[in-house]
């Protein structure tokens, strides 16, 4: 069980980082959206660019931040059931809704995604718009956004099974094992 409680703490730490990568967007983007209306406005000029750097940055925000919330129990869950079961009983529909819904459609999202990113990375895919950006890297996202998702569902099954088997309990708020 340690190889896999390990493991489960490599993704953990990996959707940290990327979780604070995804606070500093925020600001980035507010900072760009700030300043480009405040050059439209006192300047009479605009980019399509920065436009579209804003949507890249918020598209990042929400496929790899999804992953993060996931880790942080931030999610949107349906208490009804829930709430009445026991902590066995949650763990056991946590580890149960993760294996069999959110893994394989989070995996089925990224495969049927990878030939939209791929062939707009094949030909090597620019924005419509005068002065806008490639559209392969901000496609990339999706299927690796899912993956993500789907690698901290692994880490949280770990954990549900580490728990359900006696090995660590789980801390309600942060969804971190402790010893």
């Amino acid at each position: 069980m340690r190889p896999m409680l390990a493991l489960s703490q490599a993704i953990d730490r990996l959707n940290e980082k990327i979780g604070y990568v995804c606070n500093l967007l925020v600001l980035i983007a507010c900072l760009v959206s700030a300043g480009n209306a405040m050059i439209r406005y006192a300047f009479s000029y605009s980019s399509n660019g920065w436009l579209e750097a804003q949507w890249y940055m918020f598209a990042i925000l929400v496929m790899f931040g999804a992953s993060y919330t996931f880790k942080r129990n931030e999610h949107v869950r349906v208490e009804i059931l829930y709430l009445m079961l026991s902590e066995r009983g949650q763990l056991w529909l946590d580890m149960i809704g993760t294996l069999f819904f959110l893994i394989p459609a989070c995996l089925l999202l990224a495969y049927l995604s990878w030939p939209f990113f791929y062939q707009a990375y094949a030909v090597g895919e620019m924005s419509g718009n005068a002065g806008g950006l490639l559209r392969w890297p901000i496609k990339f996202v999706i299927p690796s956004g899912f993956v993500m998702l789907a690698l901290q569902g692994v880490s949280e099954v770990i954990k549900r099974i580490a728990a359900l088997q006696g090995y660590v309990t789980i801390d309600a708020k942060y969804e971190r094992p402790t010893q």
